[in-house]
């Protein structure tokens, strides 16, 4: 064999080792920044900073999207890039003013849709008008079946929330509904936060909350009691029983929602009353209307944790026992296992990490 030959064998075999080398850093690089194709997020007024921290977990950018009103205060949605063949997800919460909020929600689901996205998600961390989910008196409307027919209608495939009011709800669409639950973050705030957790008690401050109550309790293999309470009026409790033992020990109170936090705080003082040592309250969403930072500064809670499905920055500055739990990562969850087909039922027992 020539020297010329042996020599150009040499340089194929280095050329073919350095192209190896280069699919194998390829390979590395993608397995380390996996790309996720034909997948458009894009945000609402409600709750960009959740958004934001949706996207960053996905390893994608917030797509365009610009919202404005008009002089007359109608809403005007402008989607800033293509979307057709996209698989969608718009993130808009049930927050802040909350009509507007649905309307641009509304109006983005309808735009995507006609602009031949292939399919369009709505995630809706707080589902707005839930505790509207049935005729409580004559000619009472059920305002949450109203809002699931204007999404539907609107151009929505597929629905992502966190904690129904009513598991019902779910029922009032006739598209698929993944209803997340708060449940394993809830857990895993316990365990990291209160230390003599496995001799506190899971409470829960209405009768309507003891289902999601009972299956924290089981998930802790800890004790549980119930405050009954008699109610007239909507947002006015009248009394409250205890149903169970909390003397010398720690109390933690479970719901999905507060809102102007009567209900909350009555529930640490009969806690209070009946021996409790500390007392914590954790809820999905943090709604804090009125005066409710006021009863909470006021009140006899070592502290008060809400998930970020609601905005809470400006609540923290104003309440030092206000603290909140990040469900961004499981949102982000949900929206990659829907979009690769995969179940999400994992979910519904585990925090992502």
């Amino acid at each position: 064999m020539s020297k010329e030959t042996e020599n150009l064998e040499i340089s194929e075999e280095e050329i073919i080792e350095s192209y190896l080398k280069q699919k194998q850093k390829e390979t590395k690089t993608t397995e380390q920044t996996p790309r996720m194709p034909n997948i458009k997020v894009f945000t609402g007024s409600s709750h960009p900073d959740l958004a934001k921290r949706i996207v960053s977990r996905l390893g994608l950018d917030l797509s365009r999207a610009t919202t404005k009103k008009f002089s007359n205060k109608e809403t005007n949605v402008e989607i800033g890039e293509s979307v057709r063949g996209e698989d969608v997800y718009i993130v808009q919460s049930g927050c802040g003013e909350i009509n507007d909020n649905l309307m641009e929600l509304l109006i983005m689901i309808n735009a995507c849709k006609i602009a031949s996205a292939s399919r369009v998600t709505a995630v809706i961390p707080c589902f707005p008008y839930s505790r509207q989910d049935k005729k409580e008196k004559s000619r009472a409307p059920i305002t949450a079946k109203l809002l699931a027919n204007l999404i539907s209608v609107a151009g929505a495939d597929h629905v992502i929330t966190i904690d129904l009011h009513a598991f019902q709800i779910q029922g009032f669409f006739n598209i698929p509904v993944d209803n997340l639950y708060a449940e394993p973050a809830i857990t895993k705030w316990i365990k990291d936060n209160i230390p003599e957790w496995k001799s506190s008690v899971m409470v829960s401050p209405d009768a309507g909350g003891v289902k999601r109550m009972t299956s924290i309790a089981d998930r802790l293999d800890i004790d549980f009691a119930i405050i009954h309470k008699e109610r007239q009026r909507a947002n006015d409790v009248d009394s409250t029983v205890l149903v169970g033992d909390v003397r010398n020990r720690t109390a933690i109170m479970v719901d999905d929602m507060a809102d102007t936090c009567d209900t909350i705080v009555k529930g640490a003082e009969k806690l209070r009353e009946a021996g409790a040592s500390k007392i914590y309250a954790i809820l999905t969403h943090g709604v804090l209307a009125g005066n409710a930072i006021d009863k909470i500064n006021n009140s006899c809670l070592e502290a008060l944790v809400v998930t970020n499905t609601i905005p809470q920055d400006k609540n923290m500055k104003l309440c030092p026992k206000l603290q909140t739990m990040d469900i961004s990562v499981m949102l982000a969850e949900a929206i990659r296992r829907t979009h690769y087909a995969e179940s999400v039922s994992y979910l519904f027992t585990n925090v992502p990490y």
